[in-house]
């Protein structure tokens, strides 16, 4: 992930959201590249998102939607073995150039299937595909 292309990203979320969030995006192995919480939104939110950014670009899963839907069946011992650092909700996507994940975005602060389409909307902007 191009740090042009991650403020693009933040850019985005920041102007198209419709309630306050934060935005976390994050290079193909989970580490910050550039991220952004809008004034008077939840201090959770930042955690949210930084957490949806790192499940999205570490897990073999591409968004946090997918790996929520894969471990839905998943018993209980098998849970526990995840990177305690994993979420399962809705907002985290995994960005992709060509057949290369290049990192993830993390958005929360909106119900999650709003995150989750704001994500895609500004990868989608910032030139990178979501999958």
């Amino acid at each position: 992930m191009k740090l042009e292309q991650a403020l693009a990203i933040v850019e985005t979320v920041v102007k198209e959201a419709t309630g306050l969030v934060s935005v976390y995006v994050a290079e193909e192995h989970g580490e910050l590249v550039a991220a952004a919480t809008m004034d008077g939104a939840a201090p959770d939110t930042r955690l949210n998102a930084q957490r949806k950014a790192y499940t999205a670009a570490r897990s073999d899963a591409v968004s946090t939607r997918a790996l929520a839907e894969k471990v839905g069946s998943k018993a209980p011992a098998e849970l526990a073995s995840f990177d305690p650092f994993f979420t399962f909700f809705l907002g985290g996507v995994a960005a992709f150039e060509g057949d290369r994940r290049v990192g993830a975005v993390g958005v929360s602060g909106l119900p999650g299937v709003d995150d989750d389409a704001l994500a895609r909307k500004a990868l989608a902007d910032a030139g990178l595909e979501a999958r």
